[in-house]
């Protein structure tokens, strides 16, 4: 079917029914709910490149890809890039990578906006007064912030409840009668790395344990920082009976450390990780069991995807924004702190 024929089944005119599928908003919700049972019922599917070219857009978003390679295509990029195809797919909408140049990330976000090869950007690592935030807002251009910033302007966010996840997982550990506990995340600056340390130390600060900055750690996730910052914490004294690891990926080196100490994890040393849920490395199948903090990366992926939809068919973006919470799961991984 044509979508002059479907107009006509609808006694509307075709600049109806096309801004009506569209979701202009100048269009009423009875039209338009109206015009989408009609579509379906008659099997009308419109032309990718029709809409786009009807509605000025070109059909594609954009994301910038950080400046050291060695962060650029690892697990939690893949799972993100992997959950926004799935929605993306959908309305046919592509994505396009723009590697940073000389650590100008705001030079890059000037030039795809200039470039007008995307119809809108995802924002993601924020930090807490991020400057790319401020520069989309100014440049009224379509995004949406996987995160959060404290910039006290309207604009589309996502974010899980960073400060949350960690006042858990530390109050598991004092509940299981921990006094030294570690964590180690990723680095200072990340408003998601210093929401999980205001959660860390607010659960410590609530039962009187004193914190211990040798404890607190902030770099990249990877195994070998993982390795090497669990070492250097069993050599301290008094050493920690626990750690918060801020990935799976640091969560590898904390146990590989523990293990070359001759430990057992969940005996002379417990461990909670922040599990991004990846496929291939399923916390309930290690050995021990992980506890963990869950949150899906693919997920948010997704609804950030979906959010993206709803900020280009012009719904107002003071109503689109999510704080998830984060779920504790006790596995093996976690309990009572032991000598020797």
């Amino acid at each position: 079917m044509k979508l002059k024929e479907l107009a006509e089944k609808l006694n509307l005119s075709q600049t109806t029914v096309s801004r009506a599928l569209n979701g202009y908003p100048e269009v009423n919700e009875a039209t338009r709910e109206r015009v989408n049972k009609a579509a379906l019922k008659f099997g009308y599917s419109a032309n990718a490149n029709a809409r786009r070219l009807a509605m000025g857009r070109v059909g594609a978003i954009g994301l910038v890809i950080p400046a050291d390679s060695s962060q650029r295509f690892g697990p939690h990029t893949a799972e993100f890039l992997a959950g926004l195809a799935e929605r993306l797919s959908r309305d046919e909408i592509d994505f396009l990578l723009s590697p940073i140049v000389d650590n100008d990330e705001i030079s890059v976000y000037k030039r795809l906006i200039s470039s007008k090869r995307v119809d809108a950007i995802i924002v993601s690592g924020p930090v807490l007064v991020d400057e790319r935030v401020s520069m989309l807002i100014d440049a009224n251009f379509p995004f949406v912030l996987h995160g959060r910033t404290n910039i006290d302007r309207p604009h589309a966010w996502l974010d899980i409840d960073n400060q949350g996840a960690f006042y858990q997982a530390a109050s598991h550990l004092l509940d299981l009668g921990h006094r030294h506990i570690a964590m180690i995340d990723g680095l200072r600056g990340f408003t998601f790395s210093e929401h999980r340390e205001l959660g860390y130390r607010q659960a410590l600060s609530e039962r009187g344990v004193e914190i211990d900055p040798r404890f607190i750690v902030h770099d990249y996730f990877s195994d070998e920082i993982g390795f090497r910052e669990t070492q250097r914490l069993l050599s301290c004294t008094p050493q920690p009976t626990a750690i918060i690891a801020g990935s799976m990926m640091t969560a590898l080196g904390v146990s590989r450390a523990v293990r070359n100490k001759g430990y057992q994890l969940g005996k002379q040393v417990s461990l909670i990780t922040h599990d991004d849920v990846f496929p291939y490395l399923n916390a309930s199948n290690m050995v021990p069991s992980m506890t963990t903090t869950r949150s899906s990366m693919r997920s948010a992926a997704t609804r950030i995807a979906e959010m993206l939809v709803r900020v280009l068919d012009g719904e107002p973006v003071d109503n689109i924004h999510e704080l998830w919470p984060v779920e504790l799961t006790v596995r093996q991984s976690s309990g009572p702190p032991i000598s020797g």
